[in-house]
């Protein structure tokens, strides 16, 4: 595969991993009449651990501890902590400020990668789109109203969440450098996540009611999580990751509260007003001028097998 046909491809992955993942609030929604935030978290991801291993059943060998460590990280970061806060945090704040707060994941990334990873260097460029990708999701994540209600504890949670997501990142970049299945490699951070994530379920409401699973409109929403926004979607980010680098790749989650609006619309009926399409607009802008200029180092061969 040549290089032009490696950007194409991953920015294809990037935007097809961001369509799915702005819609799940859909799913997560209709969940959580019956399910906890931790139950559908801890059964999304055995799902989607499930499904990658049908898929790749091999077996990983890892070569050394800090392999094994950049795995153990990115499982900690990426599945564990990442969505246990952003769920805490949704209990003592507005989800209007956590959608706004956690969309800063891209500035994040960009500041880690740029101490961290080489041929990530953080550009004027990006700064300016991010400015004005904030700006749009801000407009569009208050509709309008420029009422904002401070909840420390619940804003500074979510001001965590996306810093997480960020070490995450850089944790894959450098995976995705390794002579590693992506489907593989994806499937082991998702082990790490598991098993970081069972003392939350001691901490937290937990119940292993599988009766629940028998309604099938439960059944499908939670299949959607655990294939489509879990396995699916965690195994092409981390693919788009590894061809994009992880500053670019993160600039499209500046996108997850468009397509929210544009999906809400259409399925809930939700009203858009000009407000949230001048908002959807700057956000878009603001993420073209952030990927526009970012420029990184052509790892060619270094890239993670995909067969």
């Amino acid at each position: 595969m040549t290089s032009q046909n490696q950007i194409s491809t991953g920015h294809l992955l990037a935007l097809l991993t961001i369509l799915i993942w702005g819609t799940t609030f859909i799913s997560t929604k209709v969940l959580l009449i019956e399910f906890t935030p931790v139950e559908i978290l801890f059964f999304r991801f055995v799902i989607g651990y499930v499904v990658l291993f049908l898929i790749y059943p091999r077996l990983m060998r890892i070569t050394s501890i800090r392999e094994e460590m950049l795995f153990i990280g990115a499982g900690l970061c990426g599945v564990t902590l990442y969505f246990l806060i952003e769920n805490i945090a949704l209990v003592y704040t507005f989800a209007s400020n956590v959608g706004v707060i956690v969309s800063i994941a891209p500035f994040f990334t960009a500041v880690l990668a740029h101490f961290y990873l080489d041929g990530e260097r953080l550009h004027k460029r990006f700064i300016v789109g991010f400015v004005i990708a904030l700006s749009g999701i801000i407009l569009i994540g208050f509709n309008g109203s420029f009422i904002l209600q401070l909840n420390p504890l619940g804003d500074l949670l979510a001001f965590v969440a996306p810093a997480v997501w960020a070490v995450y990142s850089v944790l894959m970049r450098k995976i995705g450098e390794l002579p590693y299945h992506t489907i593989g490699a994806t499937r082991k951070v998702f082990f790490y996540g598991l098993l970081f994530m069972l003392p939350a379920l001691f901490l937290f409401e937990f119940h292993f009611d599988l009766g629940r699973f028998a309604n099938m409109a439960t059944l499908s929403n939670l299949l959607f999580l655990g294939l489509g926004a879990s396995a699916l979607c965690f195994v092409t980010w981390n693919r788009a990751v590894s061809l994009l680098g992880a500053v670019k790749t993160s600039v499209y989650i500046y996108l997850v509260p468009v397509i929210t609006v544009v999906a809400s619309a259409l399925i809930l009926h939700e009203r858009i007003t000009w407000i949230t399409l001048l908002g959807a607009l700057l956000t878009l802008v603001g993420s073209f001028i952030s990927e526009k200029k970012v420029q990184r180092k052509d790892y060619g061969s270094t890239l993670p097998k995909l067969q």
